[in-house]
């Protein structure tokens, strides 16, 4: 089969040298910088059998109507996992949560596995890192490869949306934002590929054909987590379920278990994730760390409410901002602004470009960082950068 697949940059370039070594005769075009594979022009007077294209580019791209048929880069993943799957596979995808859960989930499942999350590929359960990739769908691959070579399970973190080849697919939250040139709903593109999964599983209050919610598993009330399903019942108790950023992982994570038959009590022991939370002292300051691809204006306001709950009436320095501006979603100035004004910090060190906002200036986390030790003597600071870690 004669196959185009566009953009190398988002994991196009792994599908097309895994595409390749499946037999097919395969080109590939950088569309967004035109650096590597062959020109677009090249590509436009040729025709093909297939174009492999990912959700975010513009559906008005020429190169689309290149073949008779087109195919999203996740369900390329499905189309060359089919009959070398691990199992169980389960893919993770939303706008916040996915790490956290994802990380949550392979903390209980028995046995050894691989988890693919944008912190890292780990071999579970020691922890070891194979490698730090992007949670492009074409990632999902080498993963995948990993947890058959070793008959382990496989959690995979995915950005908008799953291959569906897996025994499970979780959607982690309801959000929205645009893609494909602002002609697409990242919500709804997601939710088109939860459709080809063996079964999904959402979060409570969001509504997807043919899910189940982890609600009617999982019940959190305060510190707790009841549930029950299939002949697994249990509680157990973790005070990260008093946080907004790990209530509905964890939740989702319990109740994941429980459809793939393994009892969730395991995560009264689980623990914060480095960025989601994770509490440390510099010098006598206290940091906690919230700053991950999933940081936002809410992510921003819990986690200076637990910075005041660990050091109470202490001075607090927030950093805040986007580090680069690869993540789809990014952290707007005027979300930015509410988190501040909700937060009311003594003071407040600016990483990215928000003109508009009163700030200490810094060009990363780092920076950041490095700037509010020297704001706040003893208090406590805390970090919500959106950024890749």
């Amino acid at each position: 089969m004669k196959i185009l697949v566009l953009d190398t940059i988002h994991g196009g370039a792994v599908l097309a040298e895994a595409l390749a070594a499946a037999g097919h005769e395969v080109d590939a075009v950088d569309v967004y910088r035109g650096r590597e594979g062959i020109p677009v022009e090249e590509a436009a007077r040729k025709r093909y059998d297939l174009v492999v294209a990912p959700v975010h580019l513009d559906p008005a791209h020429p190169l689309l109507g290149a073949a008779p048929r087109a195919v999203t880069h996740h369900e390329a993943v499905a189309l060359l996992l089919a009959g070398r799957r691990p199992s169980p596979l389960v893919e993770v995808t939303g706008m916040r949560g996915k790490t956290t859960t994802a990380a949550a989930l392979a903390h209980i499942l028995p046995g050894p596995g691989v988890l693919h999350t944008s912190m890292g590929t780990f071999a579970c359960p020691e922890g070891c890192l194979f490698w730090k990739r992007s949670i492009t769908p074409a990632s999902v691959l080498a993963a995948a490869e990993e947890a058959k070579k070793i008959d382990g399970w496989c959690v995979a973190e995915e950005s908008l949306g799953v291959s569906g080849a897996g025994d499970l697919a979780v959607l982690t939250s309801g959000e929205d934002y645009p893609v494909a040139a602002g002609k697409k709903s990242a919500l709804a593109e997601k939710v088109r590929s939860l459709a080809r999964a063996r079964a999904v599983l959402v979060p409570p209050g969001v509504t997807v054909p043919g899910a189940l919610d982890a609600g009617t598993i999982a019940a959190v009330a305060g510190t707790a987590c009841t549930y029950s399903h299939g002949g697994i019942e249990g509680r157990f108790e973790n005070p990260l379920l008093a946080l907004t950023g790990y209530r509905t992982p964890l939740q989702i994570a319990a109740a994941a278990a429980c459809l793939l038959g393994a009892d969730p009590a395991g995560l009264a022991s689980f623990r914060p994730l480095p960025g989601r939370m994770a509490v440390s002292h510099a010098g006598k300051a206290l940091v906690v760390d919230a700053a991950s691809s999933g940081a936002c204006r809410e992510v921003a306001v819990d986690a200076a409410a637990y910075a005041r709950a660990l050091g109470g009436a202490r001075p607090l320095v927030l950093v805040i901002g986007t580090e680069g501006q690869t993540i789809c979603e990014g952290f707007p100035e005027g979300e930015v602004a509410a988190a501040v004004e909700a937060i009311g910090p003594d003071s407040t060190v600016l990483v990215g470009d928000y003109p508009g906002l009163a700030g200490t200036p810094a060009p990363d986390l780092a920076a950041g960082y490095a700037i509010a030790q020297t704001l706040t003597g003893g208090g406590t600071i805390v970090l919500a950068v959106k950024t890749w870690r």
